[in-house]
């Protein structure tokens, strides 16, 4: 595995990790919180095996990558500009296709739906991350037509988003963080939510990625207060793990309003799919960028 360095718009350095055959299609794939590019070590070499051009990054704030002191260095827009800056250093002739998790969602959707960077990205795969504008219209799409259906999945959802209240309490979570707590957390529920012990998940990550934090703090609430209205119009896959206990599957499928060209495949699994399940995420992966290439160049 290669390892370069990318230079965002704003001068924080990006760790950038490449895999796989150069000339075949890219791949990009985006990490949530509180990891790192680690998270796709089963899903990369698996990829890579089948010669696609493989690359991770560690986003910022997390892994090997700059880590920017001001929480609005941590704005979707940002975020957006650093992947597109890790696109155009990798692949700057043909656009990637993006693999992304949890916030790694968040943010590719966010890339993807702003007119000025689509034309970089050939498709999206998604697991277990929504448009965090989709969100905020989700929330209210449940309250404007309350039926006794909706108001379950709203209470549902929000039962298990309350750690995001948590995440916005400055101090006290970076010391939930620092003190192991919250990867010990992370590891009973994975265990909890599959039965078997964590895969791919080291120790001390929230830890040391414990800058992700501002994540949270630098978009949720501007989003669900003000949420705009955006578009997504390029291939994509969802995969929703039936077994998630932070994204509940309605949150992260009801999209056909911002991503009508999107197919939902409903997955068994827990939040983590890429190390649980790094063989299952490959193969949905491939098959979308291979169709994805296919119409591309026949276009």
């Amino acid at each position: 595995m290669a390892q370069r360095w990318v230079t965002a718009s704003d001068g924080v350095r990006l760790a950038v990790y490449e895999q796989g055959d150069p000339a075949g299609a890219t791949v990009l794939c985006v990490h949530g919180f509180p990891d790192d590019h680690g998270v796709w070590d089963g899903v990369a070499g698996r990829l890579a095996a089948r010669g696609f051009h493989v690359v991770t990054y560690d986003v910022r704030g997390s892994g090997a990558s700059d880590v920017p002191r001001r929480t609005r260095a941590y704005r979707l827009p940002q975020l957006a500009a650093d992947t597109t800056a890790v696109a155009d250093a990798v692949s700057p002739r043909a656009p990637v296709h993006l693999l992304t998790h949890d916030w790694g969602s968040v943010q590719s959707w966010h890339t993807v739906s702003t007119p000025e960077l689509a034309h970089r990205y050939a498709s999206i795969t998604s697991i277990s991350g929504p448009d965090l504008d989709h969100t905020g219209r989700w929330y209210r799409a449940q309250l404007r037509r309350p039926t006794p259906a909706r108001l379950l999945k709203l209470a549902k959802q929000s039962l298990a988003s309350q750690y995001v209240g948590f995440f916005h309490l400055a101090g006290i979570a970076e010391l939930a963080c620092r003190s192991g707590l919250l990867d010990g957390v992370v590891t009973a529920l994975r265990r909890l939510e599959t039965g078997e012990a964590p895969s791919g998940y080291g120790p001390g990550l929230a830890a040391r990625n414990r800058a992700g934090l501002k994540l949270y703090r630098a978009n949720v609430l501007p989003r669900m207060f003000r949420p705009r209205v955006r578009h997504a119009a390029l291939p994509a896959v969802v995969l929703a793990p039936s077994k998630d206990v932070f994204v509940l599957p309605p949150w992260q499928t009801e999209i056909t309003d911002w991503a009508p060209g999107a197919e939902v495949h409903h997955v068994d699994g827990g939040h983590w799919l890429p190390s649980h399940r790094p063989d299952l995420v490959a193969e949905h992966a491939a098959r979308l960028v291979e169709r994805a290439e296919k119409e591309r160049t026949a276009a």
